[in-house]
Parts: C-alpha cells; sequence; structure tokens
C-alpha cells in the first residue's frame, strides 16, 4: 500500500514535539507529522494532552511533498466540525437625534504661522539661517 493524498491510514504515535507529533505510517516504512494544529478540532495548548508516544491512531493525508521527503497528517480532518454556539440576539438601542450619532466639538489646531508653532524653525530665524 502506498501513501495517497486524502488516504485514511492507521499508524503509531513515534515522537511528540511542542510543534506536532510524529507517526509512523502502518505497512508503510514512512513517517509523517500531524502538526498541532491538525490533533483536534478544539484548541490544543499541551499536545501530550492528547498524544503518548506509542499511541495507534487514525490519520488522513492532507498533504505530500515529495520533493523533501515530507508527509503531512491530520488527525483533525477524521472528526465532526463542533458545534458552533450562535450569539444571543442583543436588543439594538434606539440613538438620540434621529438615528445620527452626535457631532463632535470643533477642534482647534495651531496656525503655522503663529509664534511657538515650530520650535526648531523660530531657532533658526534667530541664527538669521533660512530654510
Amino acid at each position: 500500500m502506498s501513501v495517497e493524498l486524502n488516504a485514511v491510514m492507521k499508524g503509531k504515535v513515534t515522537g511528540i514535539q511542542s510543534f506536532g507529533a510524529f507517526v509512523e505510517l502502518e505497512g508503510e516504512k514512512k513517517q509523517g507529522l500531524v502538526h498541532i494544529s491538525e490533533v483536534s478540532n478544539t484548541y490544543v495548548k499541551d499536545i501530550n494532552e492528547f498524544l503518548t508516544v506509542g499511541q495507534e491512531v487514525e490519520v488522513k493525508v492532507i498533504k505530500i511533498d515529495e520533493e523533501k521527503g515530507k508527509i503531512s497528517l491530520s488527525m483533525r480532518a477524521l472528526m465532526p466540525e463542533p458545534e458552533r454556539k450562535e450569539r444571543a440576539e442583543r436588543p439594538r438601542r434606539e440613538r438620540r437625534n434621529g438615528g445620527r450619532r452626535p457631532s463632535s466639538q470643533p477642534v482647534s489646531y495651531k496656525d503655522p504661522q503663529e509664534e511657538g508653532f515650530n520650535v526648531l524653525g523660530e531657532e533658526l530665524k534667530k541664527l538669521n539661517i533660512e530654510l
């Protein structure tokens, strides 16, 4: 049996790292990696809470890189999607002013010609240096 894309295979966990688990594929002399994001359909903080070395697992082949000799595996692809909780519908608040947002106060800006606006420029003028 050869490894093919989208094939579902059995394997044994041979090593665990912080980024994923290495799985030796049954009937093959090949090993693939189950990335930590492909271990479960829920958040995985510590992969050791989900897998142990020597554990028998079922995986799906999701990518084959023949140039690099790497096989990417997924356990998550074989799991049902988790049920998502629907957000409770919140009643909308009515706005004042006929639905318009209140206008902000006018902002005053300094005039660039005003004294104190450009400290460096004023110092250069004192030294009679033109820009």
